[in-house]
């Protein structure tokens, strides 16, 4: 099963959702790397040196970390919603659907308008 490493950005109740569906989630405050300005460079190492897909809302300097070709093990950016449960709910349905490896893969969890309604869905992007 995936595993991830969610920066201190990261909100813990979407931690905990995506520890209730079964997901191994370690915060940077329990690997020891929390309130210590540690580079987002080392954020990605350390994740992939602990073979976990990094978590995060920091979309522009992971997205240009992966850019710039930094090895990973997988970053999925989420969108800064409070609908945590529904955002575990489309990673975990990501995963499970996706045969690809994460490995040097960026994922963004967004939200779109639904055509023809007013209501906005999330809606998972690759790059």
């Amino acid at each position: 099963m995936t595993k991830f490493y969610a920066n201190e950005n990261f909100p813990l109740d979407l931690v905990q959702e995506l520890r209730q569906l079964g997901y191994d989630v370690l915060t940077s405050y329990e690997a020891g790397q929390a309130n210590q300005s540690i580079s987002d460079e080392e954020v990605l190492n350390f994740a992939h040196e602990q073979e976990r897909v990094v978590i995060t809302l920091n979309r522009e300097d992971f997205i240009s970390l992966h850019k710039q070709g930094q090895q990973h093990s997988g970053i999925i950016i989420c969108k800064e919603d409070r609908d945590y449960k529904k955002q575990s709910e489309i990673i975990s349905e990501f995963i499970i659907q996706n045969t690809q490896p994460l490995r040097c893969r960026l994922i963004r969890i967004k939200k779109r308008n639904q055509k023809g309604s007013s209501t906005q869905v999330f809606v998972v992007q690759g790059y």
